[in-house]
């Protein structure tokens, strides 16, 4: 094998008055958000949770409407934090435009049952009914919806812990009574079936609410309420249980969030993109509940060069093979999915895009690829399927010296496969924010019409790890094409109402 390295260098992001940095703290605050049309001038917040937790809320409202200085201001990772409107441009209203209290016993009750399935339904329930019930009698439509939650709702409200050890027994009837309904079987009673079809729902509090409301255009936020006061919760000597971000940090993260899902508006973007390029990135996942095994659900996430992006959900079918562990799709299955994504992106730019890059995280198959290529119009000049995965197959290390592999170095293999270390040593921050060796990822052109070149499809790779809105991070791990895959998944397959989602921007999903 012939090696060759290469180093990328750092893709820049474009902000107001399209000035290029680095870091979007940086550009945020020198420049402000980019602007786009019909971004709000003020943002307003509906706020649920317990009443400890909206009063937690509400002074943190206040609190990133000024200015929040850094712990230890040597350190480049983080900057002070300047005030929201200083940021982004847009007012964040401080006194939020519904509030709603949740009683904290009834929480308390709902999800303290035996049965994991009914605790979290009945928890969603509580939040998911309030919400609901006030878009039914109030003409009030928060931009965003604060769920703040208590700590055992995040801890009771993941499939992967068993109930408390005090948990009420629930009277939900079993998994495999439920089964048998929900293949066929039927039931004497509208109200047994009905009880059946909980276990339709997902075991996580998080992605079942968000399924909820995807047709409701309720974009919500989930903060637990330890992440604005870890105080809440303290060890026999006096100390937070958990480990949270300086205050600085939490702000940027957080309100960097309220302006992408408030403001409908990109707070950057990546600069110098190539007109007319186009990315997708594609997600399956197992069905997990009783009436579909075997089932898998495919979703396609299309990002633009503004970074925005929209979720396709795909066809439910047997996409999953238990021989060689991938999920593939018939041609019919790709072609339809690959042709919404097509259709949508037309639609807002009145022609097909010109580059077309589909990422995944194994090797399409021919079948597959053949689908693809069904829906792809003569106008595209490049259609490119890449593979995207984690590995451990190659390290660097630095001969001398105390830091790290550079972020951006890459190992081409060959014309068609090679190695990308999108985290390591950044320049700009002065420090590798991670803790043990770099592992670089490795990207491969599976498929190409069109030609690829395999440092382009680097290149572009690196910059779409800079777009992630959910935070305000220097860079991810993962190109958002890919680092929200799982999530989206999930959270299409937490509810029934969630397996019929319609295409919905990204950030119902993030």
């Amino acid at each position: 094998m012939n090696l060759r390295p290469l180093f990328l260098e750092e893709p820049l992001l474009e902000f107001g008055s399209g000035q290029t940095l680095e870091h979007p703290q940086d550009g945020l605050f020198l420049y402000g958000p980019v602007r786009a049309g019909g971004a709000a001038n003020a943002i307003h917040v509906g706020v649920i949770g317990a009443r400890a937790g909206v009063a937690l809320v509400r002074a943190w409202l206040a609190k990133i409407n000024g200015r929040i200085p850094v712990l230890d201001p040597t350190k480049l990772h983080t900057n002070a934090w300047p005030g929201f409107q200083a940021a982004f441009g847009v007012r964040l209203v401080e006194k939020p435009m519904v509030t709603i209290c949740v009683p904290s016993d009834r929480i308390g009750d709902a999800l303290g049952r035996t049965n994991k399935v009914d605790a979290v339904r009945s928890t969603v329930k509580l939040f998911e009914d309030a919400i609901l019930e006030h878009l039914r009698t109030d003409e009030r439509r928060p931009d965003v919806w604060l769920v703040v939650v208590p700590e055992s709702v995040f801890r009771y409200g993941r499939p992967e812990v068993a109930a408390p050890k005090d948990a009420i027994r629930s009277t939900l009837m079993s998994k495999k009574t439920a089964s048998g309904f929900l293949k066929g079987g039927g039931a004497l009673f509208p109200d047994m079936a009905e009880e059946a079809e909980t276990y339709l729902f997902a075991r996580n509090f998080h992605h079942q609410l968000k399924s909820q409301l995807l047709d409701r255009d309720a974009v919500i936020q989930v903060i637990r309420e330890t992440t604005l006061d870890p105080a809440i919760e303290t060890d026999r000597l006096g100390r937070p249980v958990r480990s949270v971000q300086e205050p600085a940090k939490i702000a940027w993260n957080l309100s960097t969030t309220l302006y992408f899902k408030g403001a409908r508006s990109q707070p950057w973007r990546l600069a110098q993109v190539r007109p007319g390029v186009c990315y997708v990135g594609l997600v399956f996942k197992i069905d997990p509940s009783p009436a579909q095994v075997g089932e898998a659900c495919c979703a396609a996430q299309m990002f633009l060069d503004s970074g925005d992006g929209v979720v396709f959900r795909g066809a439910l079918g047997p996409w999953y093979s238990s021989k060689n562990r991938e999920f593939h799709l018939r041609p019919d299955a790709a072609e339809a999915l690959i042709r919404q994504v097509i259709e949508a992106y037309t639609k807002e730019h009145g022609a097909p895009p010109k580059e077309l890059f589909i990422h995944g995280r194994q090797r399409f198959s021919k079948d597959e690829w053949d689908g693809f290529c069904a829906a792809i119009p003569a106008e595209t000049e490049r259609f490119v399927g890449v593979r995207i995965r984690p590995t451990q197959d190659l390290r660097l290390f630095r001969a001398d010296g105390p830091f790290p592999v550079l972020r951006g170095s890459a190992v081409l293999a060959s014309h068609r496969e090679g190695y990308l270390w999108t985290t390591g040593y950044a320049p700009r921050l002065r420090v590798y924010p991670g803790f043990e060796t770099p592992k670089p990822i490795l990207i491969e052109i599976t498929h190409s019409r069109g030609g690829a070149d395999l440092e382009t499809v680097m290149r572009d790779v690196l910059g779409l790890t800079k777009v992630n809105y959910n935070a305000c991070d220097y860079a991810s791990g993962l190109p958002v094409t890919l680092k929200f895959a799982d999530r989206v998944g999930e959270i299409l397959l937490a509810s029934p109402r969630g397996r019929e989602a319609p295409p919905l921007p990204f950030r119902f999903y993030i």
